[in-house]
């Protein structure tokens, strides 16, 4: 992804934050639970979450008693997060950049980023989240995969429908259970301020109708950025299959992936 198509996708998600709160899944509990663990979080523990969108990851912090620190892009986004955390005093929003936000208060015990972490510019993301950290302080990624699983049939031939519609689609394009880990720890290992990244996986499930399944695509960047006419084609396209192939509801295997590693003295 060059640095243009980073910092013009990573905007879309604001473009209609109510559909984004009201259609992203969250994340499962046991997550939160072995970051916790893993991180030493709990009452009073300090945490930056980058990119909290409207705060599908900001809620469990709170619920452990974490002080939290979330910051999105989107003033839409943060006006959400804000309305939901509003019954947690623990937890700030603020509108920023990480890549421009400059800490007030000192460092924290944690920093964690849910499906955000890409967005952030690659050459310095690393350095000033290490940076925000006390020693011994645990930098937390969590991403999102689909993979295979689900109504396999149903993705597969959706395929063909992106095929038709997007032309930067690659062929044959075909669900695996790969996640993608190889890369991640490298950058972690490449940055020389953390220890061994540890790894905790998580799969769920989730069932939609054709209704239900395409506001969820209108929540991904690359569906909000095609041309108009050729999203249409293609939703068009994947609500016939749903509703007419697939007798009205399909149904989508989800690994949710924590990538956690302590900052070194």
């Amino acid at each position: 992804m060059t640095d243009t198509n980073r910092e013009m996708l990573r905007t879309t998600f604001g473009q209609d934050a109510e559909l984004y709160d009201r259609c992203r899944p969250s994340y499962p509990p046991a997550l939160f639970t072995d970051l916790a663990t893993l991180a030493g979080l709990g009452p009073h523990a300090r945490v930056l979450e980058i990119g909290c969108g409207t705060g599908q990851a900001t809620l469990p912090l709170a619920q452990l008693g974490c002080t939290v620190v979330a910051m999105d892009l989107s003033p839409d986004m943060v006006a959400i997060a804000r309305r939901n955390l509003a019954q947690f005093p623990n937890v700030t929003v603020v509108v920023s950049a990480f890549e421009d936000w400059q800490p007030s208060d000192g460092t924290f015990d944690a920093v964690l980023s849910a499906t955000a972490f890409h967005w952030l510019d690659p050459e310095v993301r690393m350095i000033r989240a290490a940076d925000m950290l006390r020693p011994g302080g645990a930098l937390g990624i969590v991403s999102t995969h689909h993979i295979a699983g689900g109504t396999n049939a149903f993705f597969a031939d959706a395929q063909r429908c992106y095929e038709r519609f997007d032309p930067t689609t690659p062929p044959d394009l075909r669900l695996t259970t790969d996640d993608e880990t190889a890369e991640e720890a490298a950058e972690f290992d490449r940055s020389a301020r953390f220890g061994p990244v540890e790894f905790r996986r998580y799969e769920w499930q989730q069932t939609y109708t054709a209704h239900e399944y395409l506001n969820l695509l209108m929540t991904y960047s690359g569906h909000r950025a095609m041309a108009p006419q050729a999203r249409k084609g293609l939703f068009a396209c994947i609500t016939h299959l749903i509703n007419d192939v697939y007798s009205g509801e399909i149904t989508k295997q989800y690994r949710t992936r924590l990538a956690i590693a302590q900052k070194t003295p």
